[in-house]
């Protein structure tokens, strides 16, 4: 493929900036960079503009570096929250990538940040808050708090402790409950005190019959 050495007119990420001479493929600069005032030829007449092109390069440069500043000035002072989706337990279902927190950030402060920016060395996959860190330019870095909350409530640990000692009391009476119904079977089995009876009192003779032997 044949190639062709054209000045840069504009920054181009992955290819240079403003004043660079760069070597693309005739086709690239042909028929995206000319149209679009990217890049210009290589010719004596266009070296001319080199100087013109590096003094704004200087100050888009300057301009960046300040903004950048300013931003990480900004982000370091803010909490951006992500929800997800957890298990009553709180364990997520999937992860936070650099694109959801980027989302938030547009919709939360209106603040739009590139998500290649935003520097996780692994997908964040526990509720929380972590800090994350941002490569907002080649001499600026900076930080910004993430919390990520789930969309259900997670039972409290407090709340889930007495939950489970109510479990274990109920667990204790329904144990005892058993050593109740012995206690009542073995006092039915006790056999009732039988009362011994007195022997009756001889009964009187009638009064007729004492006349009798009288006579």
């Amino acid at each position: 493929m044949p190639k062709t050495e054209v000045i840069l007119t504009h920054n181009i990420v992955g290819l240079g900036g403003e004043s660079d001479q760069v070597k693309v493929a005739a086709g690239y600069a042909r028929n995206y960079l000319f149209p679009q005032r990217l890049a210009v030829p290589l010719t004596q007449t266009n070296k001319r503009q080199i100087e013109a092109l590096k003094q704004r390069r200087a100050e888009r440069e300057a301009h960046e570096f300040n903004t950048m500043s300013e931003l990480a000035k900004g982000v370091a002072k803010l909490i951006c929250v992500v929800k997800v989706k957890a298990g009553d337990d709180g364990k997520m279902f999937g992860s936070v990538t650099a694109g959801m927190i980027a989302d938030e950030l547009k919709h939360q402060f209106d603040i739009a940040l590139d998500k290649k920016k935003i520097h996780l060395e692994h997908p964040i996959k526990t509720l929380g808050e972590h800090e994350v860190e941002l490569h907002l330019h080649a001499e600026v870095k900076g930080a910004l708090k993430v919390r990520v909350e789930s969309l259900t409530p997670v039972a409290a640990p407090e709340a889930a402790s007495a939950e489970a000692k109510k479990d274990e009391g109920r667990t204790e009476k329904r144990g005892k409950r058993p050593e109740r119904a012995e206690k009542v079977e073995a006092a039915e089995e006790k056999p009732k005190a039988v009362k011994i009876e007195k022997p009756a009192k001889a009964a009187k003779a009638p009064k007729a019959e004492k006349k009798a032997k009288a006579e």
